[in-house]
């Protein structure tokens, strides 16, 4: 029997491995960070055999409810990713498993490595209706990569999409995998008319250094990067410096945050209502846009989601709210289970990579529903 978390994304530390039955375990800390809940290791185990794994530090996570009726992702290939329910007292989260093969990864949600990252990027640029443009590099030397969709033109839209500003929310760039998929699609008539009046830039991944570290929530340096848009820097959050720059050079009508929340098993938008420039006309699109998707996948609900902002309340270091007031735009948060759908659950899966892309592609109808009313 050994564990082992040393490759991309990998994160947890062995305190006790002699017996399968008492196997204790640590998640990690982000580096120069106290956050933590991403874990992502690897088994090597006696087949048939039933493994009781505990993580001992799970009652002081960054969202110890997140922990509750949960079930932990596993996959024998990395490919098909199943779930394996856990107990939670607390204190500890328990993971009882007999694996049927002799190895078996374990993650706290569907990991999206960097390899798969770099492989999206450039199959993207294969299609004529994409521009790939570096941005800069992060602190620890990886590109930050911007896909332009579209004909730039100073009369057509600019929608803006990034995922991934907290790490472990890897659900993200699988739904962005998921809207591309459908975006560079030639033969999607819906999308052939959206492409002809709009742009869509798109940042897959805002955070590969931490996305490889198996941070949940920040940067190489401990970073938050959804706190830094108010006055992003080089030295702490270069990746949102860049970012914001290739924003004020190219406009933004409509911009999207894709995330995943620990504790709600729901999918949901928040929107930007607390800014001082929230208009009836932002209310109105707002509604639309929610209202197409619900009419288009049950995957998506309003009653379950975060509080609304008191008008001029909202806090402007957040990215979805910062780029709301800056460029007067209508903007959102989307946000993602690590647990399931609880309106549509599927114990087998639950909310899963599939799934996530499937809200990609579905996402793209709703833009198309207010696009030709993002400017008045």
């Amino acid at each position: 029997m050994f564990i082992t978390a040393q490759f991309d994304s990998g994160n947890i530390e062995v305190l006790e491995a002699s017996q399968p039955d008492q196997i204790k375990l640590a998640i990690r800390k982000d580096h120069q960070s106290d956050f933590y809940q991403w874990f992502h290791f690897k088994l090597y185990a006696e087949a048939g055999v039933e493994h009781v794994m505990q993580i001992t530090n799970a009652g002081e996570s960054a969202y110890p409810d997140g922990w509750k009726d949960y079930s932990v992702a596993a996959s024998y290939d990395r490919d098909t990713w199943f779930r394996v329910p856990c107990e939670y007292d607390g204190k500890n989260l328990t993971i009882r498993h007999t694996p049927e093969q002799e190895s078996i990864y374990y993650a706290y949600f569907t990991p999206y490595s960097y390899e798969r990252h770099q492989d999206l990027v450039q199959w993207a640029q294969q299609s004529i209706e994409c521009q790939h443009v570096l941005l800069g590099q992060t602190l620890d030397g990886r590109d930050m990569n911007l896909l332009v969709i579209g004909e730039p033109d100073e009369q057509k839209n600019k929608i803006w999409v990034i995922g991934r500003q907290h790490p472990g929310e890897s659900m993200a760039e699988w739904f962005i995998e998921g809207m591309l998929s459908r975006l560079l699609d030639d033969e999607d008539g819906a999308v052939r008319k959206l492409l002809e009046n709009n742009v869509f830039y798109v940042v897959p991944n805002m955070n590969p250094d931490g996305s490889v570290r198996g941070h949940l929530r920040t940067n190489a340096v401990g970073t938050n990067l959804n706190r830094e848009w108010a006055e992003p820097s080089l030295d702490k959050s270069p990746e949102v410096y860049f970012v914001l720059n290739a924003m004020e050079e190219s406009g933004v009508d409509f911009f999207l945050d894709v995330h995943g929340d620990e504790n709600l098993p729901y999918n949901f938008l928040a929107g930007s209502e607390g800014v001082p420039c929230y208009s009836d006309l932002h209310q109105q699109l707002s509604a639309r846009f929610k209202d197409t998707l619900l009419a288009i996948t049950p995957e998506f609900q309003t009653e379950h989601g975060y509080p609304v902002d008191e008008p001029g309340q909202a806090n402007l270091t957040i990215a979805s709210n910062s780029v709301a007031e800056r460029f007067k735009c209508l903007a959102f948060t989307l946000e993602m289970p690590f647990k399931d759908n609880a309106d549509l659950p599927d114990p087998d899966f639950g909310w899963s990579a599939n799934r996530c892309q499937q809200l990609g592609g579905d996402v793209l109808s709703a833009i198309y529903s207010v696009a030709n009313n993002l400017r008045g």
